[in-house]
């Protein structure tokens, strides 16, 4: 049976399983920067079989009028069952109507997110990190 935690502390192995697991690109390699990237997110969303961490999704916000989905991922053995709508709608119900969310997609998941409610938008801009 599946369970969702919100904010409980993650171990960074566990995380970067999930990752790599899901075929999202992180520097899974990398424990102590996962560490830090969930040790100073706003919102931390998972997904749980059992003991099992299956899903994750980090978000940062003011909880006023922005929210950026920073990381969306489900383990390729539980994809295709809801997890990753779920995650999301439990992250959009933590933020209320105030807050609009926004993300940046990979290539290959830019037909996923329009199935979740999201609208492609183009006025966007990055400065891309070095490393």
């Amino acid at each position: 049976m599946l369970t969702y935690q919100l904010n409980t502390p993650l171990p960074a192995s566990a995380v970067a399983a999930v990752f790599d697991a899901s075929g999202i690109r992180r520097p899974s390699h990398d424990l102590a920067r996962i560490e830090r990237m969930f040790a100073n997110a706003d919102l931390v969303l998972s997904a749980w079989d059992g003991e099992r961490l299956v899903g994750v999704c980090r978000a940062l916000t003011d909880f006023s009028y922005c929210c950026y989905l920073s990381d969306l991922a489900v383990d390729r053995a539980y994809q295709r069952h809801g997890i990753g709508r779920e995650l999301v709608e439990r992250v959009r119900a933590a933020l209320g109507e105030e807050v609009a969310l926004i993300l940046l997609s990979a290539p290959e998941a830019m037909d996923y997110y329009p199935r979740l409610g999201f609208d492609r938008i183009d006025n966007g801009f990055i400065i891309r990190r070095s490393r």
